[in-house]
């Protein structure tokens, strides 16, 4: 890798970014901070789902993922599911193509190892197949940083997944359970570290934020994150039937604060989540619940700040509550939720996603509320360790990706402490 004065590093990035999910694009913003922070003088591209999104609010150049424009809708004719299969093999030489142009691709942050959501296997983890083999042949280095994983059933699947990470020159998990889930299946994950999730390392917004303790009007607003919920790919048999339950037991509980009197925001983490902002406000039909419209994590967050407590399923919407410092009580579709809560200090207040019980759930909302000002200065501690342990996140990157800067800051440091050391 040459230095920065001669040749600048070329850094991709990679991933459905750009597509409409707010996690997703706020480990893309994560990264570009690091980058634009440590590594100046990297010229940053991407590969993604959305180029023109990306483009428009990163400022970078980006590239269409699939040549196949229809990827992720089912193909039921003839003619679509030839076009699918063409573009199966277009991708391996665009894939190719794109990694060959770059010194470094950094997959920033996501589930990209995991299938809790419904997912097919020549979908998104066949195109991170093809980036990691892609890398470890053209001798790119390829980097899965603060990844989320979970065990995969689906053989085809579980295979692609597992060779993408065994490919990968450097890898970083976002909690202990997805570097156990990846060790399971198969990957050597002796030297792979866990860090907290990259949004973490992102600014939180003070406009507006709640002080801790308790309020000393009456209750505040309840932010209420939502989501297009029908279980993951185990579940595609009673996928409708989940998706009745959690959406009855979210109208239900929306129900019993407005009866109380509690302002309800709802808050949506993708685009496909809008569909049941709707049906919870034509269920409800009240001034007191109201729905928000962001376009970022920061949004998210500005939101939660400002709320006494939150409810969400989607995990980026249930880090911007932890974050902001707000407590939160989780509906939990995988392990990953329930394992954030742990370690930001609340983990008794996860609910299952899978089976909402209304009654329940507002017993452990109103537990919560009680504990409030113990909770706002547990997560004060708690974010603070994320934020350093992010630190390392971003050195452990440099000294893997980036090795001549990572030895002239070195140089640098060591002569700044002799000059200090001298008479």
């Amino acid at each position: 890798m040459t230095s920065a004065h001669a040749n600048p590093v070329r850094v991709g990035v990679f991933g459905l970014l750009g597509s409409g999910n707010l996690g997703n694009d706020g480990s893309l913003e994560a990264v570009l901070g690091y980058l634009r922070a440590e590594h100046p003088e990297a010229v940053v591209d991407a590969l993604c789902g959305g180029p023109e999104a990306v483009t428009a609010r990163f400022g970078i150049p980006a590239t269409r993922l699939h040549w196949n424009r229809a990827e992720y809708r089912t193909a039921s004719r003839a003619g679509a599911i030839a076009s699918k299969g063409v573009g199966k093999l277009v991708d391996a030489v665009r894939t190719a193509a794109w990694v060959r142009r770059h010194d470094v691709v950094i997959v920033p942050g996501m589930g990209v190892l995991e299938a809790t959501l419904p997912l097919r296997p020549w979908g998104f983890p066949y195109a991170l197949f093809l980036l990691c083999a892609s890398g470890r042949l053209l001798r790119t280095r390829v980097a899965l940083v603060s990844v989320g994983a979970a065990e995969i059933r689906n053989r085809p699947t579980r295979a692609l997944v597992r060779w993408s990470a065994r490919l990968a020159a450097y890898r970083s998990y976002r909690d202990a359970p997805s570097r156990d889930a990846m060790r399971a299946m198969g990957v050597d994950t002796a030297r792979d570290e866990v860090y907290p999730d990259l949004a973490f390392s992102l600014p939180t917004p003070s406009a507006g934020t709640r002080p801790a303790g308790p309020p000393s009007g009456p209750p505040g607003p309840v932010c209420l994150g939502v989501m297009d919920f029908h279980g993951g790919n185990d579940d595609r048999a009673r996928a409708e039937e989940i998706h009745r339950r959690y959406l009855d037991g979210t109208i239900h509980f929306v129900r019993a604060l407005v009866a109380e009197g509690r302002p309800v925001r709802l808050l949506t983490g993708d685009d496909c989540d809008a569909s049941v902002v709707t049906a919870v406000l034509d269920a409800v039909d009240s001034p007191l619940v109201t729905a928000a419209e962001p376009a970022s994590l920061a949004d998210l967050m500005a939101e939660m700040a400002a709320a006494d407590t939150v409810v969400a399923v989607r995990y980026h919407n249930l880090i911007c509550a932890l974050k902001t410092g707000t407590p939160v009580l989780a509906l939990c579709y995988a392990t990953k939720s329930e394992a954030l809560m742990a370690d930001m200090g609340l983990g008794a207040y996860c609910h299952p996603a899978r089976e909402v019980d209304a009654d329940r759930l507002l017993e452990q909302f109103r537990e919560l509320e009680k504990r409030s000002a113990e909770l706002r200065r547990t997560l004060t501690e708690r974010n603070l360790a994320a934020a350093r342990r992010l630190e390392h996140q971003f050195t452990a990157l440099t000294a893997a990706l980036f090795p001549a800067t990572d030895h002239a800051h070195a140089q640098t440091h060591a002569q700044t402490h002799a000059l200090r050391e001298a008479p």
